[in-house]
């Protein structure tokens, strides 16, 4: 049996420092970012592999990998959800990550689309993102507005709009898809 691979977890930022690990964690999901490399042609980089703390979190509850701090010293999931819940809606988005994880899909951070995620069907390299996962706090009240620019940029990209939110009713997460009509 291989071992877990080990991250190094440095305020927010968790690396995988051995080359081996960094490229079988990259191939087995699209877990993380080369350091250094916008787009990676292939799996097999022989570069360090920064994970979110998203990442970092679900990969640990999956027992996937064990976490350090700087001195080496291994961390428990609750001591790193701590470091983790500092981020602003952590919770609400790791949520999301979570639910489309375990749905089978690829979840890469959505950034450059102005979204929380792109998510793949089968991963970047392979298929383009379909969709767009945009994470909305149910607290938050959004201007439509901003609906309207996100479902304009992502249809001119051609993807699919998605608000994710909890109901805080119910505390269902709910998924809403937006389409562009024409009358």
């Amino acid at each position: 049996m291989e071992s877990k691979p080990t991250v190094v977890l440095s305020g927010p930022r968790a690396i995988v420092w051995n080359l081996k690990d960094a490229a079988r964690l990259y191939k087995e999901g699209f877990y993380g970012k080369f350091v250094g490399v916008n787009k990676p042609k292939t799996p097999d980089l022989e570069k360090p592999l920064e994970l979110s703390l998203i990442e970092t979190i679900y990969l640990l509850e999956k027992g996937r990998i064990k976490v350090v701090d700087e001195e080496g010293k291994e961390l428990s999931l609750d001591e790193v959800r701590r470091i983790a819940e500092k981020e602003e809606s952590f919770n609400d988005h790791y949520r999301v990550y979570k639910d489309l994880r375990e749905k089978g899909y690829v979840v890469r951070p959505g950034l450059k689309f102005g979204a929380t995620f792109a998510v793949y069907k089968y991963g970047p390299g392979i298929d383009h993102a379909p969709f767009l996962v945009h994470v909305v706090p149910p607290s938050v009240k959004m201007d439509p507005i901003e609906v309207v620019r996100a479902g304009r940029l992502s249809h001119s990209v051609r993807k699919r709009f998605i608000l994710a939110t909890t109901n805080p009713s119910t505390k269902e997460l709910n998924y809403y898809m937006f389409s562009w009509w024409r009358p």
